[in-house]
C-alpha cells in the first residue's frame, strides 16, 4: 500500500490539542488519519495516523498510575550485573514482544510472576514490562503498590469515605494489565486473603494478564524458610492460580539499594 497524499491542514491537530501554536502532523496534516491505496486494486483508505495514537499514550501511562519512582524505569537502564538478571531481562522482554500474538491466539492464561529478595530489580523489570506494552502497543494498563491497596479498602469502610470498595478494586478487576507490586508485604489477615483471592481469581476467569511482584519464597506451605513463604501468606490455592496464570521470573543477587548506599552507586531507575 502507498499513502496516497496528506489531507488539508486542520487547526485542531491531534498532537496540538492544549496549545494551538503546535505544527500539525506531518504525516496526516493533523486530521488524525492517514490516507493510503491498496497497492493491489489502488482503492483508497483511511487508518488511524501514529499521532493519534501518541495522544492515546499519553492517556494511557496517566491512567495507569504508575508512581513517579518508577516512571523511567525501562529495559535499557535495567543493570544486568548478573546471568540471574540478564536472563529475568530477557525473559520479560520476550513476553513484551510476544503479546499481542499471544492475545491474538488467545493464550490468554499469561503473565509474570516475578520472584526474589528485596533490592534486585523486580519491580524495575516489571514496570518496564507495564511501560513496553503501553508505549508500544498501546495496551491499557494499571499499578497498584499492594500495601497501598490494602490501606485505601480499609479506608473506604469508613463512613464518611466517599469511595467504597468496589470503586477501589475496579481498575485492578478491569485492567487489560494489572501490575499488582509488593504481593504480601503486609500481615494477611483472613480479610486480606479473601480480597487477594478475589482479584486473582476474577482476572482469572475473564481471561486477563497480570503481572505481580513479590519478596516472598516460592515454596509450598508450611515448609520451613528463613523467609516468609508465599503460600503461607497468600494460601495453596491462590498460589497455586498463579502459577497457571504466569510464568515464573526469578531474580537473584545482592541487594542494589544497599549496595548504593554503601558504596556511592548510582543507577538511572530504582530497584526492587
Amino acid at each position: 500500500m502507498t499513502e496516497k497524499g496528506a489531507p488539508e491542514i486542520s487547526e485542531r491537530s491531534p498532537e496540538g490539542r492544549g496549545g494551538g501554536s503546535r505544527e500539525p502532523c506531518a504525516l496526516c496534516g493533523g486530521t488524525g488519519f492517514r490516507i493510503l491505496e491498496k497497492e493491489d486494486d489502488g482503492r483508497s483508505y483511511a487508518r488511524p495516523c501514529e499521532c493519534r495514537l501518541a495522544v492515546r499514550v499519553d492517556d494511557l501511562l496517566a491512567q495507569a498510575r504508575i508512581p513517579k519512582r518508577y516512571a523511567g524505569c525501562d529495559f535499557a537502564s535495567f543493570d544486568e550485573l548478573n546471568p540471574s538478571l540478564g536472563a529475568a531481562r530477557s525473559m520479560t522482554r520476550a513476553f513484551v514482544d510476544e503479546y499481542t500474538l499471544r492475545k491474538v491466539r488467545e493464550e490468554a492464561e499469561f503473565g509474570l510472576l516475578f520472584l526474589g529478595p528485596p533490592g534486585v530489580g523486580k519491580t524495575h523489570l516489571a514496570v518496564a514490562s507495564l511501560r513496553a506494552l503501553i508505549l508500544e502497543q498501546g495496551v491499557q494498563g494499571f499499578f497498584s503498590d499492594f500495601r497501598d491497596l490494602i490501606k485505601t479498602l480499609q479506608a473506604s469502610y469508613d463512613p464518611v469515605s466517599e469511595t467504597t470498595e468496589i470503586e477501589v478494586l475496579r481498575p485492578l478487576l478491569q485492567a487489560e494489565v494489572l501490575l499488582l507490586d509488593d504481593l504480601g508485604c503486609v500481615r494477611m489477615t483472613e480479610w486480606v486473603r479473601d480480597t487477594v483471592s478475589h482479584i486473582v481469581n476474577s482476572r482469572y476467569n475473564e481471561r486477563r494478564v497480570t503481572l505481580i511482584s513479590t519478596n516472598l519464597q516460592d515454596e509450598p506451605a508450611g515448609r520451613s524458610s528463613e523467609r516468609p513463604c508465599l503460600a503461607d501468606r497468600i494460601g495453596p490455592a491462590v498460589r497455586s492460580r498463579l502459577h497457571e496464570m504466569c510464568m515464573v521470573v526469578k531474580l537473584e543477587g545482592e541487594d542494589f539499594r544497599l549496595n548504593v548506599k554503601q558504596f556511592g552507586r548510582r543507577s538511572s531507575a530504582p530497584r526492587s
